[in-house]
């Protein structure tokens, strides 16, 4: 069976994607394009590759067959264009650095370098991100001092201050407050406002919903795409 083309308008398009752990197939032959403008979610039972499924596409994990272009390009070319949040348990919250500090990294990456990353300029676009996340007032903060809701909430302002035009983002409502999540969801849909697509691993089936656009249930076999709306809750899936 041929694959289908890859959609030019796409921000996100994979064809015939395969990727193996341990020799047995995480993810098999799927399809997916995810347009501009976008907030989707990423739904599936545990175990059925939604993680790797972001992680193949940012280039964490080796890719068995398949392509994956991001605007039209590979990854390592639209690199900066692309902002990636990993789960909770994939960051060090005991390396000693403030709240600003990992808010800032996202503007760097934007302006991809880090020599001066401290100046007034990237200072001042990562305070505009954390305050976006209800987090201004703790930008002085070490990371690990802060509650899980509000780490997340730091993480989300860096990869607000990358101001991408794709946003990879596994599981950012894990371990968080209803404060922590309300913001956090108005942040992604300010960046949908924007005409950013946004990908989000999320485990709360009514939240996608009531507020995203777009539902791929990820299975090995297939990506199943439609409106978040229409999204069942079978079960098995949480």
């Amino acid at each position: 069976m041929s694959r289908p083309p890859a959609s030019e308008a796409a921000v996100l398009s994979v064809r015939g994607l395969t990727v193996a752990h341990g020799g047995r197939p995480v993810l098999r032959s799927v399809n997916l394009d995810l347009p501009a403008g976008a907030l989707v979610g990423i739904v599936g039972p545990n175990g059925a590759g939604k993680s790797t499924l972001l992680q193949a596409c940012v280039g964490l994990v080796p890719v068995a067959a398949g392509t994956i272009r991001v605007l039209g390009t590979s990854f390592a070319h639209a690199r900066t264009s692309v902002a990636y949040l990993p789960q909770r348990e994939r960051i060090d919250w005991d390396f000693p650095i403030r709240a600003l500090d990992v808010a800032a990294m996202g503007a760097c990456a934007r302006h991809r370098h880090w020599f001066g990353w401290s100046g007034r300029t990237l200072r001042e676009e990562a305070r505009a991100a954390l305050a976006a996340v209800g987090m201004a007032d703790l930008a002085e903060r070490p990371i690990g001092q802060l509650s899980g809701g509000q780490q997340q909430r730091v993480f989300v302002a860096r990869a607000l201050a990358q101001r991408a035009r794709l946003f990879l983002m596994d599981e950012p409502f894990a371990s968080v407050d209803a404060a922590s999540g309300r913001a956090i969801l108005d942040a992604l849909e300010t960046l949908r406002g924007g005409g950013a697509t946004v990908a989000v691993v999320h485990h709360d089936l009514a939240m996608v919903r009531d507020h995203f656009d777009l539902a791929v249930r990820v299975g090995e076999h297939a990506l199943q795409v439609g409106p978040a709306r229409d999204l069942p809750a079978p079960a098995g899936m949480t």
